[in-house]
């Protein structure tokens, strides 16, 4: 009988390079490269391995009906991605290189990432480049790129792929294809048909509802009217020392009410009437899953929620953290966290928080509810870097490694105190808070925001003298916006998107114009959308519906649901919306492409002209010369001539103030992989000289 020759298909090629180094027995495959497509080739029990790595998805789901122009299409089709996508021309190659590999195998196993996206993957290349292979293949599954799990993994094959996530996979695939291309189409031809000109507009089952939260809270603080109220602020000195003392009143409605609170109580004593002082535990945090880890990437170092996914990737590709996309809060006994803490401990920086937890008799971590049956929660694997980190890599790993030792720290011992102050029938309240055993905070500690407030020594009857009191006068807020940290939870919470989409649809918003600015305020062009969609088909941004398919594919998963059942509702939810679409495409196209036309308006207006008074300064290209520059509105009136230069390459966009110099207002410009200038549009203003 011949050796066998084992095909094992990776997602990327670092990690192909890595599971080769694991699985061959002296530790040094032989790498290959076929067409510039890297593939090794390793020895492992009389087995020669050949190790190879898809470039992310190889294939795509496209509409059999090509012409752009058409819809409604429902009849979809798996084809290479070269086919599909005109920036993918490279991914021939690989399918080609695969394919060839595949007819020499007679054995198959699939080791892409452990997900939903990873399964469908690699689904796809053993079905259809390796000619339909993907019912005989076999499954590596590991939650670290280190040597000893890759190898154990190898040793515990799991017999097939996982079938019924990749049903789910396929369906999830199918339905953004339906959605989101049949919703952009209509979008599109109709505003190409109304203004001759092609638009980038689009829609999805996801990216729709998302928008129509922003829209929401947009319109909440837009149409918000503040109403007045009145505070009472206080400073009381106790043993010279001074502290703010609060009202027990949060908000007097009536200023009378308050300024009878202040004449009542100024230049008088007041006396100590209650002393709560209460000693409490505080839990250590629970173990990363992906949303949490974005969450305070965003808090501590203002990471998108996809800058921080991507660089938690580039970590788990150096073995250096676990599997990143996880919906988990658990850390298995499984993972041996006693040997982790024993390899980071050889780090300078946690050797003595490593040792201090490896000389308690057990590791108890402090695990949440959340589970996920594809991986455990995000953990460092012990391993350290082999090279020099970029920053955001070092601060992200940093992060990653002291929340796993937290988790295993004692509960932190703090203390409140609480004293009301009595003066002629009004409270006070002093507040105190204090760490008395920092518990779990020592290892977490460069990342904790916790400031203590000592009180000083009180007594029931101690008078306390008031040196303030006076009336403030406030106005209620709108609700914040929301900025990208925020809106993933969102997502998360109201159940649409899923830990590895829901940071790229973010993204979408913000490259469509939709979103601008870190507190995601929505663009005229984004307001616009939604208040068209919500006219002409409201069920698009219906978050409810993307609810119910988000749990449809949850229940295909489990097995308790049919693909093609899921898929068949879809299109009989979808057909009236796009013939209703279709039906009214004249007004529709005109409404987008005036949105559209505003929106590129607003975006080369960089702020009023002083000179005249009345004109904008827009952003204008020279007929004869091509060049940009900007000149006032006005002038097409013959009533104003001002102009000023800009540069010729770059993005140039207003910066939303004026000078503190001249008042002129002042543009962002940014060129390409530099950061970002603001300067002041007048080229003989002073602030220009001193910035040189």
């Amino acid at each position: 009988m011949a050796a066998a020759n084992v095909l094992i298909l990776c997602e990327k090629p670092s990690t192909a390079e890595r599971v080769a180094k694991a699985l061959d027995e002296n530790g040094k495959p032989k790498k290959n490269e076929t067409s510039r497509v890297p593939h090794y080739e390793a020895y492992r029990v009389g087995k020669r391995l050949t190790v190879v790595a898809a470039l992310g998805h190889l294939y795509t789901v496209a509409p059999k009906v090509s012409d752009r122009n058409v819809y409604p299409v429902f009849e979809f089709e798996w084809v290479p991605r070269y086919v599909a996508e005109r920036d993918a021309k490279g991914t021939r190659t690989w399918i080609e290189v695969i394919s060839t590999l595949s007819k020499d195998a007679n054995e198959f196993i699939l080791a892409t990432d452990y997900d939903i996206e990873g399964a469908t993957l690699g689904y796809t290349i053993l079905k259809y480049a390796c000619g339909e292979k993907e019912k005989e293949a076999k499954r590596m599954k590991f939650s670290t790129l280190t040597t000893d799990e890759l190898k154990k993994s190898y040793a515990e094959l799991i017999e097939h792929i996982e079938f019924p996530i990749v049903e789910a996979g396929v369906c999830r695939h199918f339905l953004d294809a339906i959605y989101g291309i049949n919703l952009s189409r209509a979008m599109t031809v109709a505003a190409k048909k109304w203004s001759g000109k092609h638009l980038t507009l689009s829609t999805g089952r996801v990216q729709g509802p998302t928008l129509k939260f922003l829209v929401d809270r947009e319109k909440t603080i837009n149409t918000f009217v503040p109403v007045p109220f009145w505070a009472i602020k206080a400073t009381v000195e106790i043993n010279g020392q001074k502290f703010d003392a609060e009202y027990e009143k949060d908000k007097i409605e009536n200023r009378n009410e308050a300024e009878a609170v202040v004449n009542a109580c100024r230049g008088k004593k007041g006396t100590i009437s209650e002393m709560i002082v209460k000693s409490f535990r505080q839990n250590p945090p629970v173990p990363f899953d992906l949303g949490a880890l974005q969450a305070e990437a965003y808090s501590l170092f203002k990471y998108t929620p996809k800058r921080t996914s991507d660089i938690a990737e580039r970590l788990y590709l150096e073995a250096l953290i676990s599997y990143p996309r996880t919906s988990s809060q658990k850390i298995p006994p499984s993972i041996n966290s006693r040997a982790i803490l024993e390899s980071l401990s050889h780090e300078p920086k946690y050797k003595s928080l490593a040792e201090q937890l490896l000389s308690g008799q057990s590791l108890v971590p402090n695990e949440g509810k959340r589970d996920d049956p594809a991986h455990p929660s995000i953990y460092p694997t012990g391993n350290l870097p082999g090279k020099a980190l970029g920053e955001s890599e070092r601060k992200l790993w940093d992060l990653i490694v002291r929340r796993f030792m937290a988790v295993f720290g004692k509960p932190a011992l703090k203390q409140s105190a609480k004293a009301t102050i009595s003066i002629d029938g009004h409270r006070f309240f002093l507040y105190g808070k204090q760490v008395l055993d920092e518990g779990w905070m020592v290892f977490y500690k460069p990342y904790i925001q916790s400031e203590e407030v000592l009180l000083p020594p009180l007594e029931r009857g101690q008078e306390i003298t008031f040196k303030e009191v006076s009336v403030e006068d406030k106005f209620t807020k709108p609700p914040p916006r929301y900025n990208p940290s925020s809106l993933l939870k969102k997502m998360e919470d109201e159940g649409i998107g899923t830990k590895a989409t829901r940071a790229g649809i973010i993204d979408t918003l913000y490259s469509r114009g939709y979103v601008t600015g870190e507190r995601a305020t929505v663009s005229e062009l984004g307001l616009d959308v939604v208040d068209i969609l919500e006219r002409h088909c409201p069920e698009v941004i219906s978050i409810g519906f993307t609810k119910e398919l988000e749990t449809n594919m949850e229940e295909i998963q489990k097995g308790t649901k049919k693909a093609e059942e899921v898929l068949e509702k879809a299109k009989l939810r979808l057909e009236p919306v796009l013939t209703e679409m279709k039906k009214h495409q004249e007004t529709l196209g005109q409404e987008l492409s005036e949105a559209a036309r505003n929106a590129q308006m607003q975006q080369r207006v960089i702020g009023s002209c002083l000179q005249c008074g009345t004109g904008k300064l827009i952003i204008l290209y020279s007929r004869q010369t091509g060049k940009r520059f900007l000149g006032c509105s006005n002038f097409f009136k013959g009533k104003c001539k001002t102009s000023f230069p800009l540069p010729q390459t770059g993005t140039v966009k207003p910066a939303g103030k004026n000078c503190d110099v001249c008042g002129w207002p002042m543009v962002q410009f940014q060129a390409k992989g530099k950061r970002t200038w603001i300067f002041c549009v007048r080229p003989e203003c002073p602030s220009r000289e001193v910035r040189k």
